[in-house]
């Protein structure tokens, strides 16, 4: 039986790699905020506790740019959601998780996302398990989505921040991206980022090199910014709900959102 990292939720037997990862993200009106931080105060141990959930995290979001207070959007929030039993994953909407969040948001999408690999910890934990060395490319023509998620040591923290703009200004001019956003968690320090990827080529083009995301990752070490952290990549293979919530990426060029190769959806 493995131990689950603190918050991480109930232990299930094995560190087999995760079949399936759902990423829940809601729009909710403004006005609305009150409930929405009350469901987060209630709804993290409902969903940790949810039959079939073997690793789960309501979070906070933001528009990218920075990891600031003045970077959040209260208008949006997200769950992860790992499942150890993925056939109880369709019937997510009917949980009371599910059913809260359904009823405040206005708008949503959830994404299915297969792991393909990670490296380091959230919570303690390893989330989607032990899983083999990244293969070569397949062929597939769905998308990417990447995941960093870190908790930043108290000291370096406003370091960090400092070096985040450049990053993110290279992140929204970079070709082949179609989505991105921001990810934090309570206290303030405990952040990370969504983006979604056309292919690996692309992604893998910024992530080892565009030079200031290279900077970025070569000043990692040194800087220590971080007492924990993680970094993991997901085939995208269905998207249902509306795009729109995930910070669709245009370009002057291009005015309508980038469409999404080789994916699955009936409703987006």
């Amino acid at each position: 039986m493995t131990r689950p990292g603190p918050g991480a939720g109930p232990a299930y037997p094995g560190t087999g790699p995760a079949r399936l990862v759902t990423l829940h993200v809601w729009r909710v009106p403004r006005r609305s905020l009150p409930r929405a931080l009350a469901r987060m105060a209630v709804d993290r141990h409902r969903l940790r506790a949810t039959p079939g959930v073997r690793f789960g995290k309501l979070l906070g979001t933001g528009d990218g740019d920075g990891f600031g207070p003045t970077d959040a959007d209260p208008t949006r929030w997200a769950a992860l959601v790992v499942w150890a039993d993925p056939a109880r994953a369709a019937g997510f909407d009917t949980t009371p998780v599910g059913r809260a969040w359904g009823r405040l948001a206005h708008a949503g999408a959830r994404l299915d996302l297969r792991p393909l690999a990670s490296r380091g910890r959230w919570a303690g934990t390893e989330p989607f398990g032990t899983l083999p060395p990244p293969a070569a490319p397949t062929g597939s023509d769905r998308p990417l989505l990447a995941l960093t998620r870190a908790r930043l040591r108290p000291h370096r923290a406003v370091a960090f921040w400092r070096a985040v703009p450049p990053v993110a200004a290279a992140l929204r001019e970079t070709p082949g991206l179609l989505a991105r956003f921001g990810i934090g968690e309570a206290p303030l320090g405990w952040q990370g980022t969504v983006s979604i990827w056309r292919d690996a080529a692309h992604l893998t083009d910024f992530a080892y090199r565009h030079p200031e995301h290279r900077a970025a990752i070569m000043r990692t070490p040194t800087q220590r910014w971080y007492a924990e952290e993680l970094f993991a990549r997901f085939e995208v293979c269905d998207l249902a709900g509306d795009p729109a919530v995930l910070d669709r990426v245009t370009t002057d060029d291009d005015q309508e959102p980038r469409p999404w190769p080789g994916v699955r959806s009936g409703r987006a």
